[in-house]
């Protein structure tokens, strides 16, 4: 019985051993460099800086003011000839009756890139490449700007109007601020100055 027992467990050893070193078919699993993984990693997971900060301007609704509009028979869209150009039009409409808009609270115009309210009447900036939007700024301006509502980022400048809700945006981390302007200066430049906005007419 005993040489029975030795005899199947040399067997099963055998018959293991073969198993074992015989030849592989798993398919291996490739892993991302080092170089590919931190790259991507330090853009929130995408393949470009730039990629990143067109993902941060679509979902953080920067084309709801800075895109003009254009009415189709399913509303508003955005005008992609003119994307991120901020206001184009002249002033609102001269039947406006402003002071009645600014006591009841808001108005906007027909293509969404202007809005009158108690602070007057504010316009959307062309977030565009040209040298009429960002294409001249500096990324310390472009952070100074969304860090503390400043025109144009400067220091001295006027504090920005509603409805730029820079102080929900300050909250972006540093890299995700880069981000959004290293995509802003890769768009299309469109060439449009955007009027300075006007004061509330007397209440």
């Amino acid at each position: 019985m005993g040489k029975v027992f030795v005899l199947s467990f040399i067997v099963l050893m055998t018959v293991f051993l073969v198993q074992c070193s015989g030849p592989q078919t798993e398919t291996p699993v490739e892993t991302p460099s080092p170089a590919a993984s931190s790259s991507s990693a330090s853009n929130g997971g995408f393949e470009s800086k730039e990629k990143w900060g067109e993902h941060l301007v679509t979902v953080s609704g920067c084309q709801d003011c800075h895109s003009p509009k254009k009415m189709t028979p399913m509303g508003p869209e955005i005008d992609s000839s003119v994307m991120l150009a901020g206001y184009r039009g002249g002033s609102p409409e001269k039947e406006v009756n402003r002071k009645d808009l600014q006591r009841k609270g808001l108005g906007v115009t027909r293509d969404l890139t202007a809005w009158i309210g108690p602070w007057g009447v504010s316009y959307a900036a062309n977030l565009t490449s040209d040298s009429t939007g960002v294409g001249a700024w500096n990324e310390e301006q472009f952070i100074l700007a969304l860090r503390e509502g400043k025109f144009k980022g400067l220091a001295n400048g006027r504090t920005l109007l509603p409805p730029m809700p820079w102080q929900m945006y300050k909250h972006f981390t540093d890299n995700e601020v880069k981000a959004i302007f290293a995509f802003l200066k890769t768009t299309k430049p469109v060439k449009n100055a955007v009027p300075a906005p006007l004061p509330p007419v007397g209440m």
